[in-house]
């Protein structure tokens, strides 16, 4: 198996992106995650910003080393990692730690809810961006998406 590194860490950044502009018309903040970030790890917003999008890399590449292994389609690969993620990295772990409590719910009844419906959008950039199994093959040996137009046909390829 290879990982389409270009393309997979470019999801990542878009996602994060996504989840950041989803958080924005929820909640009226924008970058409220790497505010927090940054200043637990007292680096301020830009060192907030960076590990934020960074950490939205790693969880992509990831996510495209293990989404061959989870069952269905793209969309319910990328769900279904992305909701693992959001339990055990945010609810159980991230959360606790920016003294939120288990799940945010220190903070109040929508914060897991939110944080859910974040990352659920990250999770469908995922899926249509980051190449899994024989479709990463298959753009690996002839340089094109899985899906292509055969122009002297005008018809769909896989």
């Amino acid at each position: 198996m290879t990982i389409n590194w270009k393309l997979t860490i470019l999801a990542g950044v878009l996602g994060t992106l996504a989840l950041d502009l989803t958080g924005l018309l929820i909640t009226g903040e924008w970058w409220d995650i790497p505010q927090m970030l940054g200043a637990k790890l007292g680096t301020g917003l830009a060192g907030g910003v960076a590990a934020h999008y960074v950490i939205g890399s790693v969880l992509a590449v990831i996510y495209a080393a293990v989404a061959p292994s989870l069952w269905g389609p793209k969309i319910v690969r990328a769900l279904t990692y992305i909701t693992i993620q959001t339990v055990l990295g945010v609810f159980l772990f991230m959360f606790p730690l920016l003294d939120m409590g288990i799940a945010g719910l220190g903070v109040g009844i929508a914060v897991p809810i939110i944080a859910l419906i974040r990352h659920w959008v990250y999770a469908l950039v995922l899926a249509v961006l980051v190449p899994i199994g024989q479709e990463n093959a298959r753009q690996k040996r002839t340089g094109t998406p899985s899906t292509r137009i055969r122009p002297e046909h005008g018809s769909f390829v896989s």
